[in-house]
C-alpha cells in the first residue's frame, strides 16, 4: 500500500496539470494578441486562450492587424469574460469559446468578417456550427473586412505557404520571343502508354530579362556559370 501511494505521489509531481480543470470558467482579460488569441486571468493565474472554431488572419497577412485591433476593442483589459473550454492545443494554449455579456466573441469576429470559420475544428462548436457557417456566408456575401479581398488566402494556407520560404527566389520573366523547339516525348510501341516526357527548352541569359537572381540546384540552363549561387550577373 505504501509503495502504491509513493507511486501515485510521483505521478502527481511529474504529470503536467491541466490548464483549466473545468469546462466553464470565468476570468478577466489581461491582454489580447492577434485576432484569435488573448491572455485571461483565471483563479488568480494567467492563461493563454486560443479562440475556438475560428481562425483570424496572421499579423503579417492582409487583414491581420485589423483583426487584432477589433479583438482588442471587444476585449479590453480587465473585461470580464466567460470561457467554454474545449481543450488544450499543441502549444499548451487553452482552446475556448469566449463570451462577453453572454455573447460569443468568436462568432462576432466571424460575423464582422474579421475571422473565418476553422472548419477543421468546427466540431468544437457542434451545437452552434450552423450559426458560424451562416455568419461567414453573410460576411463573405457582403465582402466585409477579410472578404473584401479579390482572392483572400485562408489563414491556414497562408501559414503553410510561409514555411520554408524565408529566402524567396525572384520571379523570372520568361521571354515572349520564339524559343528553341521543344523536345518531343519519346514513346515505345513495346510499352503502350509509357513515354519519356520532354525536357525543358535550353535557355541562356540572353533569352531572359531577369538579372542577379538566386539559383537553386540543379541549374539545367547553366545560368550560374561561376557557381556562386547568383544567376545572370551581367
Amino acid at each position: 500500500m505504501n509503495r502504491f501511494l509513493a507511486l501515485a505521489a510521483a505521478i502527481a509531481i511529474f504529470s503536467p496539470a491541466p490548464l483549466l480543470a473545468q469546462t466553464n470558467q470565468a476570468g478577466t482579460v489581461i491582454s489580447t494578441g492577434d485576432g484569435d488569441t488573448l491572455r485571461v486571468q483565471v483563479n488568480g493565474k494567467p492563461v493563454t486562450v486560443r479562440l475556438a472554431c475560428i481562425d483570424a488572419p496572421e499579423a503579417n497577412q492582409a487583414g491581420g492587424k485589423e483583426a487584432a485591433t477589433r479583438l482588442s476593442q471587444f476585449l479590453p483589459k480587465n473585461q470580464s469574460v466567460q470561457l467554454r473550454v474545449v481543450g488544450i492545443d499543441p502549444y499548451r494554449r487553452t482552446v475556448a469559446e469566449v463570451f462577453k455579456n453572454g455573447q460569443s466573441v468568436d462568432l462576432q469576429m466571424v460575423h464582422e468578417g474579421r475571422a473565418v470559420v476553422y472548419r477543421q475544428y468546427l466540431s468544437d462548436c457542434a451545437t452552434t456550427k450552423d450559426r458560424y457557417l451562416q455568419a461567414e456566408a453573410k460576411a463573405k456575401q457582403r465582402k466585409l473586412a477579410f472578404w473584401s479581398q479579390a482572392n483572400p488566402i485562408m489563414p491556414w494556407d497562408f501559414r503553410a505557404g510561409k514555411r520554408g520560404t524565408s529566402n524567396p527566389v525572384p520571379v523570372i520573366n520568361w521571354p515572349t520571343t520564339p524559343q528553341p523547339a521543344a523536345r518531343t516525348s519519346s514513346c515505345s510501341p513495346a510499352y503502350p502508354g509509357v513515354c519519356i516526357p520532354p525536357g525543358p527548352p535550353d535557355l541562356d541569359c540572353g533569352n531572359i530579362s531577369e538579372r542577379r537572381f538566386t539559383v537553386i540546384a540543379p541549374d539545367p540552363h547553366r545560368f550560374d556559370g561561376d557557381k556562386d549561387g547568383v544567376g545572370c550577373e551581367s
